[in-house]
């Protein structure tokens, strides 16, 4: 069995990036690395979760836990984050914030927040970018 280590890190000689729900850094050995497309604020049917923030951050959130539960894992695999927010929504971020520190309550990802323009379709406010690590994973192809 390949052993898996992940560990967050955050020194005190850096910002506490804690109360925002993600980590400074996430040092990874073993595993498998897996890159996951960004997912919006939509359901499994590509309907729109709701025209806030709040709806969509959490859909964007259920759906990288979708994919990396069809591979075997859960968040607790995540290392890191790209969070891209449409300018519209620029001075809401304190929901974001909340709901990554409800899903990653311990050892959270490192994260990378970017304000964009606007996204591929007028309605979305919010992309999240995910990469997690798993242990062992092997393709049957």
């Amino acid at each position: 069995m390949q052993i898996l280590r992940r560990k967050p890190l955050n020194p005190s000689n850096l910002p506490d990036t804690l109360a925002e729900g993600h980590s400074q850094a996430v040092l990874v050995q073993g595993g498998s690395r897996v890159l996951m497309s960004n997912q919006v604020g939509v359901d499994a049917e590509g309907r729109l979760a709701g025209p806030e923030l709040p709806e969509q951050t959490q859909a964007a959130l259920d759906n990288i836990e979708r994919l990396l539960t069809a591979l075997g894992g859960d968040l607790l695999r995540v290392v890191m984050l790209r969070i891209y927010l449409a300018e519209s929504a620029r001075y809401d971020q304190q929901v974001v914030m909340e709901a990554l520190k409800q899903r990653f309550p311990i050892a959270p990802p490192a994260a990378t927040w970017l304000i964009v323009y606007g996204l591929a379709e007028p309605e979305w406010l919010i992309a999240i970018e995910a990469e997690a690590v798993l242990p062992g994973y092997v393709s049957d192809s």
